[in-house]
């Protein structure tokens, strides 16, 4: 049974900075890929950053340049440092690992104030 966990939600004013971390737990040898989705109210869960085991990482072209995305896949954990915050980016986020199969986080709320 893989269980993810994360960690670092919270209020910032816009422009400032924070770090979402995740941590799975479970039979897990290597993961295939991690990252972060995150879904606002009213709309569709969105991808934000994903990286794969082999260091690979993909961005939505709305955080390029202030989000950045890191794991380790011996400890089966991944964060997103979030930088130059904005009012957008105000939404659940979700942590996210592939491995055979999808499995997903239970959500942190990140709000953003203007």
């Amino acid at each position: 049974q893989v269980h993810l966990v994360e960690s670092g939600g919270g209020l910032v004013q816009a422009g400032g900075s924070l770090t979402l971390s995740c941590a799975a737990s479970g039979n897990i040898f290597r993961f295939n890929a991690m990252g972060w989705y995150r879904q606002a109210q009213g709309k569709e869960r969105e991808l934000v950053a994903t990286i794969t085991r082999a260091g690979g990482t993909v961005y939505a072209d709305s955080v390029k340049g202030r989000f950045t995305i890191s794991g380790d896949i011996a400890k089966n954990t991944v964060s997103l440092q979030m930088n130059s915050l904005k009012p957008g980016d105000t939404a659940v986020y979700y942590c996210w690992l592939l491995y055979g199969l999808n499995y997903w986080g239970q959500g942190t709320q990140v709000t953003v104030s203007s």
